[in-house]
C-alpha cells in the first residue's frame, strides 16, 4: 500500500511541475501601474508567495525534524496586472512554486523552519522562515494548538522589493497515521518599487486574512502533506512529500 501512495504523490508533483514549466515565463521586470493597481498587484503577490508551513500543530520535539519538497499552485486575482509586469507580455493567472522545506524541533515546544522556493524557470525566488510555539501539545482527547510567526523575502526581480510576515493559529488532531489540521491568521505584505522600475509609485502595505485546512499522512519513513489555503481571495493548493520524525 505504501508504494502506490508514494508513486501517486510523486506523479501529482511531477505533473504540476511539468505544467508549470510549459507555462509562460513568470517574471517581473516592470511596474506600469497606478498606485491602486500596484496595491492590488502587491497583495496578490504577497498572498501567493508568503511562507506556507504545510505542517500540523504538534511540536516535533527535541530530536524531531521534517524535511520535504513541496509544489503549490495559486490562482491569482490580478492576472491582467501580471501580464503588464512581464516585459515579454506573458500572461500568468496562476503562480507555480516549488519549495524545499526543513523544520527542526527545539526544547519547550518550539519548532523552527526554513524554506527556499522558486518559479519553474527560476525567475522568482523566495526565502522564508518560521518560529512555532505549541500552546498545547495535544493528547488522546484534545487537539494540539500552536501559534506560528513567519517571514518571507522575494528575490529574482530588479523591479521591486517585497517581503511578507504572518501570525497564525493552528489546531490539529492525530488519528493513527493521519493528522488533519486547520488554521487562520493574517499576512502582512510590504512592497517597494525600485527607482528604475517606477519612480512615481509609493510603497504599499497590506494585511490579508488567511485561512487553511490540510492533512498530514505519516507513512514511515515517508510523509505526505496536502493543504488548501485562501489568503485575501487568492486560493492555493499545495502538496508536500518528505520525511517527518
Amino acid at each position: 500500500m505504501l508504494k502506490p501512495s508514494v508513486n501517486s504523490a510523486l506523479g501529482v508533483m511531477m505533473w504540476g511541475w511539468a505544467a508549470a514549466a510549459a507555462a509562460w515565463d513568470q517574471s517581473i521586470s516592470q511596474l506600469p501601474f497606478s498606485q491602486a493597481e500596484f496595491q492590488r498587484f502587491s497583495e496578490d503577490l504577497g498572498a501567493g508567495l508568503h511562507y506556507k508551513a504545510l505542517a500540523p500543530a504538534e511540536p516535533l520535539g527535541l530530536l524531531g525534524f521534517d524535511l520535504g519538497l513541496e509544489t503549490s499552485v495559486s490562482d491569482l486575482t490580478a492576472g491582467d496586472l501580471f501580464l503588464r509586469a512581464n516585459h515579454q507580455g506573458a500572461a500568468w493567472d496562476t503562480l507555480y512554486l516549488t519549495r524545499l522545506h526543513a523544520h527542526k524541533g527545539l526544547p519547550f515546544g518550539l519548532d523552527v523552519g526554513l524554506s527556499y522556493a522558486l518559479t519553474p524557470q527560476g525567475d522568482l525566488t523566495v526565502w522564508g522562515g518560521e518560529l512555532r510555539y505549541a500552546l498545547w501539545s495535544g493528547n488522546v482527547l484534545w487537539p494540539a494548538l500552536a501559534v506560528r510567526g513567519t517571514y518571507a523575502k522575494l528575490g529574482g526581480t530588479a523591479a521591486l522589493d517585497l517581503d511578507s510576515s504572518s501570525l497564525e493559529l493552528t489546531a490539529s488532531k492525530g488519528f493513527l497515521m493521519l493528522t488533519p489540521y486547520a488554521g487562520l491568521g493574517y499576512v502582512w505584505t510590504q512592497a517597494s518599487p525600485k527607482e528604475q522600475a517606477a519612480a512615481a509609485l509609493q510603497d504599499v502595505d497590506s494585511a490579508q486574512l488567511k485561512t487553511y485546512i490540510g492533512a498530514n499522512l505519516n507513512l514511515f519513513p515517508l510523509n505526505l502533506a496536502a493543504e488548501l489555503e485562501n489568503t485575501g481571495g487568492v486560493n492555493t493548493a499545495s502538496l508536500k512529500l518528505g520525511m517527518r520524525f
